[in-house]
């Protein structure tokens, strides 16, 4: 703000920026009422709301995928964990399909298809 208030042409500059702004935050595809906004000089205390809401709602979106990351690794941690098992017990040869899917919580399809694999 300072350096537009200085500016000789301040309103001009003013201007330009405050619609680069509002194209530029457009195209990002950020969700920001700037429909009034006219001036980054007189209207400042509405773009930092705006903008303070604006980051909220990032970084609450950032959490929301960051958990959503953490419960799909986790998951995908837990079935290479029961795959490991699976394969375990199979090398025991003395359990059936069935006993190992309800001792892991496998299907029987997926202890058929570790069983093919392991003999490749």
């Amino acid at each position: 703000m300072a350096i537009i208030q200085s500016d000789p042409n301040k309103d001009r500059t003013d201007r330009i920026i405050t619609r680069w702004l509002k194209r530029h935050l457009q195209r990002l595809g950020a969700e920001v009422h700037l429909d009034q906004l006219n001036s980054l000089v007189e209207d400042r205390d509405m773009l930092a709301e705006n903008l303070e809401n604006l980051v909220k709602k990032e970084r609450l979106e950032g959490r929301q995928e960051g958990r959503q990351e953490g419960r799909q690794e986790s998951d995908w941690r837990a079935l290479e964990e029961k795959r490991k098992t699976v394969r375990h017990l199979l090398s025991f040869g003395v359990l059936s399909n069935d006993q190992i899917a309800v001792a892991t919580g496998l299907s029987v399809d997926e202890i058929v298809k570790l069983r093919i694999e392991d003999k490749h």
